[in-house]
C-alpha cells in the first residue's frame, strides 16, 4: 500500500473489493442486504460489485483497517527513514571517523556502495521473475509489511488488505515499481546525508587517502581506478593519474584528487541511478495506475454480476404505453368488394358454444381462431382474398381488450368493407360500455359494437 497509491480515490475501493473476495475464499458471507442496496446505489455492473464489497467491508472492519493503515504509513516511513539515515551516518563515521584519520579509499567505496549494489541488483532481477519472487529484497515491501503489523496486527485485518493490495499491484504490472518507488527514494535520501556528512568531515578535517593491498598487483589499482574514475569525470569529478595511484604519500593536490575520486564514485554509482529509478518509478506508476482494478472476469465476479441480475426485475418487452388515439384505417373501395359475410369468433373461453345460434344461414365463412399469429396470420390471408361485405367478430365481453386486439381490428377493416362487433355472453352493460369506450379512445369507433346477435345483425342480412 504505497503512499501514493492510498491517495487514489479509486484505489482504497479496488482493495477492499479484492479483500472480500480473499474473505470469501473461506466461505460466502450474508451479503442478502448488501446485494439490495448496490443495486439500489448502482448501475453498472463493476460498481454493484464495488458497493456491495464496500457494505460488506464496512460491516467486518476494513474500512476501519485501512484507515488506521493509512494513519500509521507515514510514521511507519519516517521511521524506516530515519533508519537508514542512522545507517548512512554510520558509514560515514566509519570512513572519516577514524582516529587516525587514514581512509583506504577502495574499502570505502565498498562499504558504501556494497549494500547499495546488491540490493538494486536484487530489484532489477525482481523485475523479470514472477511477483511471488520478489520476496523482501525491497525497503518498500518492509515499509508495507511493518505498516501492517503496526496497524492490525497478526489478527487484524490489515494483512489481508496487504494481501489485496499486492495483488492488484501485480495485476497491474506495478508491484515492483510501487515497491521501488519506496526503495529508491530511501536510498536517495541516504546517499544524500551520507554524502554530506561526508564532504563536511572532508572540507574541515584533514585525511590520508590511499589503497592498500598484499596479493593484488599495483597496476591492478590503476586500472581500477580508471574505470569506475571514466562516468564521475564525464560530470567533471577528477581521475588519480598513475602517479598519484602509485604513490604512497601523495601530496596535497593529490589527496584532493582522491578525496574527489571517491565523491564522485559515490554521487555517479549510488546516488544518481536511486535518483533516476525513482523518476522511472514514478512515471511507470502514472502510466499503469488506471489498471489497479480487480479481474472483472475472474469467476467470483462473474458470479456476482449473475446474482446482480437475477435481482433485476423482468423485462417488459412489449408493455402497453397506455390508450393512444391511433388513425383511422383506410377503407375498401365498394368496386373491390365482395357480398360475403364473414362471422369470426375472435380468443373465445372453451367454454363458449360454437357457432352461436342465430346466426344468419347465408353466413358465407363462420371461422373461430384462438388469437395465435398464425391463426390471424391464415385468417387475414382468406380476407385479404374474399374481401367481403361485412365482417361480423364475435368477442367475449368479459375479456379486457389489448393492444393485440386493436392491431388485429385494424387489420380486419383494412380488408372488408364493414365490422361489427358482438359481445357475447355480456352479463351486464359496464362490459358493452367499457368496449365502445375503448373503441372510442382508440379511433375504431366506425366499428359498432353490442351486446345484442339481433342488433349486431341488423342491416348486414337481407330481411
Amino acid at each position: 500500500m504505497t503512499d501514493t497509491a492510498l491517495r487514489e480515490p479509486a484505489f482504497p475501493d479496488a482493495v477492499i473489493t479484492e479483500a472480500i473476495r480473499w474473505t470469501e475464499e473461506t466461505g460466502p458471507l450474508d451479503d442478502v442486504q448488501a446485494l439490495r442496496t448496490a443495486a439500489s446505489r448502482a448501475n453498472d455492473g463493476h460498481a454493484r460489485i464495488t458497493e456491495r464489497a464496500l457494505h460488506l467491508g464496512e460491516r467486518i472492519g476494513l474500512q476501519s483497517e485501512m484507515t488506521r493503515a493509512r494513519q500509521w504509513a507515514p510514521w511507519v516511513l519516517l521511521a524506516l527513514v530515519a533508519l537508514i539515515v542512522v545507517a548512512g551516518l554510520g558509514l560515514a563515521g566509519n570512513v572519516v571517523g577514524g582516529g587516525e584519520r587514514h581512509i583506504n579509499v577502495i574499502v570505502a567505496l565498498v562499504s558504501l556502495l556494497g549494500l547499495h549494489a546488491l540490493t538494486l541488483l536484487l530489484w532489477l532481477i525482481g523485475l523479470w521473475l514472477p511477483a511471488g519472487s520478489f520476496g523482501t529484497a525491497s525497503l518498500g515491501w518492509i515499509w508495507m509489511s511493518l505498516t501492517a503489523r503496526v496497524a492490525g496486527g497478526k489478527r487484524g485485518q490489515a494483512p489481508l488488505l496487504m494481501r489485496a493490495t499486492t495483488g492488484l499491484l501485480t495485476r497491474a504490472r506495478l508491484l515492483p515499481w510501487a515497491f521501488g518507488l519506496v526503495s529508491h527514494g530511501i536510498w536517495s535520501l541516504s546517499f544524500a546525508v551520507v554524502l554530506a556528512a561526508m564532504l563536511f568531515a572532508l572540507a574541515f578535517r584533514s585525511y590520508t587517502l590511499s589503497w592498500e593491498t598484499t596479493i593484488l598487483d599495483p597496476a591492478f589499482f590503476v586500472r581500477a581506478v580508471q574505470v569506475l574514475g571514466w562516468a564521475p569525470s564525464q560530470l567533471g569529478f577528477p581521475v588519480p593519474d598513475a602517479a598519484t595511484v602509485l604513490s604512497t604519500t601523495p601530496g596535497a593536490a593529490g589527496q584532493r584528487t582522491w578525496a574527489m575520486w571517491l565523491t564522485g564514485c559515490i554521487v555517479v554509482y549510488g546516488l544518481l541511478p536511486r535518483l533516476a529509478l525513482v523518476l522511472l518509478s514514478t512515471a511507470i506508476w502514472r502510466a499503469r495506475r488506471k489498471a489497479l482494478q480487480p479481474d472483472w472476469s475472474a469467476p467470483y465476479y462473474r458470479k456476482l454480476l449473475t446474482r446482480f441480475a437475477a435481482l433485476a426485475p423482468a423485462a417488459i418487452v412489449d408493455a402497453d404505453p397506455g390508450r393512444t388515439r391511433g388513425a383511422a384505417p383506410a377503407r375498401l373501395a365498394p368496386s373491390e368488394l365482395r357480398d360475403a359475410l364473414f362471422v369470426i369468433g375472435f380468443e373465445l373461453p372453451p367454454d363458449v358454444p360454437w357457432p352461436p345460434a342465430g346466426l344468419p344461414a347465408d353466413a358465407t365463412q363462420v371461422l373461430r381462431i384462438d388469437g395465435s399469429a398464425p391463426a390471424r396470420r391464415a385468417l387475414l390471408d382468406q380476407l385479404a382474398q374474399a374481401r367481403p361485405r361485412a365482417v361480423l367478430l364475435v368477442c367475449h365481453a368479459a375479456s379486457s381488450p389489448d393492444r393485440g386486439t386493436e392491431r388485429f381490428l385494424r387489420e380486419v377493416l383494412a380488408h372488408c368493407g364493414e365490422c361489427r362487433l358482438w359481445l357475447a355472453d355480456a352479463s351486464s352493460d359496464g362490459a358493452a360500455t367499457r368496449w365502445i369506450d375503448w373503441l372510442r379512445d382508440t379511433g375504431l369507433e366506425r366499428i359498432a359494437a353490442s351486446d345484442s346477435l339481433d342488433t349486431a345483425l341488423q342491416g348486414l342480412v337481407a330481411t
